[in-house]
């Protein structure tokens, strides 16, 4: 499917086509849906429900959701080649990107809690008034990140890339967790 826009649909099981590009979904709802082997390309997705989705093979070139629900998706299981992802306004909480290169994507205003960032590159990700509380970042790339009002992130510097990367004055506690050490003002 090429070019087309999609509104307020509920799709179910078989519906979707295997190849979209240039197309934009608002309102749409995929609950409980198996995204196996779809390709999409240069689209949007605006105020969809993604609840239950399991992804499998499937790619994401140059995508953007904007206040989607997207709870506890498995990007890692998702094509990696040419994958770029772009969030505004979503609640991912319990998504994994395990091992994913997500270098330069912007999960701006999100909800991120419990997220498994294990290993990613997150290279100049913007993660800008994100909540991410509880989110894992283990041997993570996060070079030249903006954390700039993103808040509840606790992470370790010593097993984290964090060259470069900005952090608000008032969040940036969460760097010394680990240690637990008491910082009164």
């Amino acid at each position: 499917m090429y070019d087309q826009t999609i509104e307020n649909k509920v799709f179910t099981q078989g519906e979707l086509d295997q190849e979209y590009e240039q197309c934009a979904f608002i309102n749409c709802d995929f609950t409980g849906l198996y995204f196996t082997d779809i390709a999409f390309e240069e689209c949007t997705f605006s105020t969809s429900n993604f609840t239950e989705v399991k992804i499998k093979n499937t790619a994401f070139k140059q995508v953007s959701f904007t206040e989607c629900k997207m709870l506890g998706l498995q990007f890692s299981q998702c094509n990696s080649f040419l994958l770029e992802l772009n969030f505004d306004g979503c609640q991912l909480d319990y998504a994994s990107f395990y091992q994913l290169n997500l270098s330069n994507a912007r999960l701006e205003d999100c909800s991120l809690k419990d997220v498994d960032f294990v290993e990613c590159k997150l290279h100049k990700a913007s993660f800008s008034g994100s909540d991410l509380y509880a989110a894992t970042f283990e041997q993570t790339d996060l070079t030249q990140c903006d954390f700039r009002g993103a808040e509840n992130y606790s992470m370790d510097p010593n097993i984290n890339q964090l060259k470069g990367a900005i952090f608000s004055k008032d969040e940036v506690l969460g760097l010394l967790v680990k240690y637990g050490i008491k910082i009164v003002v």
